[in-house]
């Protein structure tokens, strides 16, 4: 057992200060957007809205953080990703404060539209950050402790969130989401100032090229949303399929997407040591991350067996600890040739998409089709965004082949 632990902890080994301090402050600021998960329930229980003006305000909070990623990804190329990360926690903050006045449907709608365009300005700001701050060795090891820190704050969250709600109202979300913005700002400007944080990969680089005119990128463009759009069904239809076709009680729901944090919170890091190594292709990872979610969608069709949920879940866990900190890895990698900001807005604008799409998408077949129908086009859109990695495996192994025969001649 001590032997275990040693391991695991020198899974963390190497990463600087600087990347610590940048996972605090996402911890900070994930935990902090607690208003998020009740967003629904406030808008229909204390501001009566209906459920359709409810889809869309929903779609407005999609379009802000489309808008909002690649402004922030167009700021951090201009002014440098440090004043947008700091300049986003702040007026973040003012404005989840100032989010709770809006209490007709068009003022909500301006408002969280504004809130998500301002918040989501920090996504490609930190993967930026994170990039400078990490040695080229360690940057999917660096990604995944951001993801940890993510993963925590989205756990944290909802939990005192409720607390919150329960003791002194809804209102008090907006507060608390707002002072830890602010907070997070506060710890940004004090630990990571140009000043003293230490550089640890270039940033900049001379003629760079757009992310726009990549060809390549745009296939991992299509492929991270499709990616997305899978993933999120189990944020969406999955939960309503183990609680009408799979008859788990709401508990019984809760655990087993906890199970989902918990297992990615232990095994992730020691995953990543693992398979992180220059021989693997990142995009073969990729592609190997989202087969195993494909298959945890389709193995639920092939028995009623209520442990088959556990098992599907399994599958799309592992899936996601290895897709998402490589397809991450190789996003910031491929940056360094060009605007990075740029390259990281486009990369997180792949899954602000899927969320516009994925979730009303899957509704709707759910509907109309039922939830097997569902299930079978969910896995065949899995299936198809492999092939599209296999594509892109050849693009690069062309574009490599070319930059071989340059070096020659």
């Amino acid at each position: 057992m001590k032997k275990l632990l040693h391991n695991y902890i020198n899974t963390f080994k190497g990463l600087s200060e600087e990347v610590w301090w940048l996972s605090l402050i996402t911890l900070i600021n994930r935990s902090g957007t607690m208003v998020i998960p009740f967003l629904s329930i406030y808008l229909s229980e204390s501001l009566h809205f209906s459920l359709p003006d409810v889809g869309w305000i929903m779609t407005f909070f999609g379009l802000g953080s489309v808008v909002g990623t690649w402004l922030g990804g167009k700021l951090t190329d201009k002014i440098g990703y440090y004043k947008v990360m700091l300049v986003s926690l702040f007026a973040t903050g003012v404005l989840f404060v100032l989010l709770q006045f809006a209490q007709t449907f068009e003022a909500f709608c301006f408002g969280i539209f504004l809130v998500m365009l301002v918040a989501d300005a920090f996504r490609p700001a930190m993967f930026v950050a994170l990039s400078a701050y990490s040695k080229p060795e360690n940057k999917t090891r660096s990604v995944t402790l951001i993801r940890l820190a993510i993963n925590l704050g989205f756990s944290a969250g909802p939990a005192i969130g409720g607390l919150i709600i329960t003791l002194v109202g809804y209102l008090g979300l907006f507060w608390v989401d707002g002072v830890t913005c602010v907070l997070a700002a506060v710890l940004l400007l004090k630990v990571l100032h140009p000043k003293k944080a230490k550089i640890q990969d270039k940033v900049k680089v001379e003629n760079p090229v757009s992310a726009y005119k990549d060809k390549a990128f745009w296939v991992f463009f299509v492929a991270m949303f499709i990616f997305g759009f899978v993933f999120l069904q189990y944020f969406s239809t999955m939960p309503l399929y183990y609680k009408n076709v799979s008859h788990l009680t709401v508990l019984e729901v809760g655990l087993l997407m906890g199970f989902n944090g918990f297992f990615i919170f232990l095994f992730e890091m020691p995953l990543i040591k693992w398979l992180e190594n220059p021989k693997n292709s990142k995009i073969k990872l990729v592609a190997i991350g989202l087969f195993l979610v494909a298959i945890s969608f389709i193995i639920l069709n092939l028995t009623s067996w209520v442990g088959i949920l556990i098992i599907g879940m399994l599958f799309m866990t592992v899936g996601e600890m290895i897709a998402f900190p490589f397809s991450n890895a190789f996003a910031v990698e491929r940056a360094k040739k060009g605007n990075q900001g740029e390259y990281m807005a486009l990369y997180s604008i792949a899954f602000s998409l899927s969320h516009i799409f994925s979730h009303n998408s899957g509704m709707q077949m759910v509907a109309k089709f039922g939830f097997e129908f569902t299930i079978n086009m969910i896995t065949i859109f899995a299936l198809f965004g492999v092939f599209v990695l296999f594509i892109l495996m050849r693009i690069l192994k062309k574009e490599q082949l070319k930059v071989e025969k340059k070096h020659l001649f």
